[in-house]
C-alpha cells in the first residue's frame, strides 16, 4: 500500500512503484503487467506488459495479464470493506496512516479467513 500526498498520473508513478517492490522483497522484477494508463513509460531492463496490446502478445502474456484484471476488485472492496473510499484522518500523515492501515486490515483478514480452515 502506498500514499502519494498528490494524485499524480499513474504512468508516472510506476518507477517509485518498482523501487518499493525491490525495497520490500530484495530483487528487482523482470518484468510488469499495467493497464494502458502506462503506455510509453519504459523502465531499462524491465519488460512492461501493456493490457490491450496486438502485437507480440504470447499466450503466457496473456496469462499474466489477466492475473493484473484480478487486482481491480481488491482495490474496490478495500474502498467498500476496508474503508478506504473516506478518509476522516487530519492532514497528509493521515492519508498515510489511513492507507497503510487500510492494507493491513486487509491483510489481516486475509490471514484470519485461513485459520479458520484450520
Amino acid at each position: 500500500m502506498q500514499a502519494l500526498p498528490v494524485r499524480p498520473y499513474e504512468g508516472h508513478i510506476l518507477k517509485q512503484t518498482i523501487e518499493q517492490v525491490e525495497r520490500l522483497t530484495g530483487t528487482l522484477p523482470k518484468e510488469a503487467y499495467v493497464d494502458r494508463g502506462y503506455k510509453g513509460h519504459e523502465l531499462g531492463l524491465l519488460s512492461i506488459g501493456i493490457a490491450g496490446a496486438k502485437r507480440g502478445v504470447t499466450a503466457a502474456i496473456k496469462k499474466k495479464l489477466k492475473r493484473r484484471n484480478a487486482v481491480e476488485p481488491v482495490i474496490g472492496h478495500m474502498k467498500s470493506d476496508g474503508r478506504l473510499g473516506r478518509n476522516f484522518l487530519k492532514g497528509a500523515t493521515g492519508d498515510v496512516m489511513n492507507a497503510v492501515l487500510c492494507g493491513a486490515g486487509h491483510n489481516l483478514r486475509k490471514t484470519l479467513r485461513r485459520l479458520a480452515l484450520f
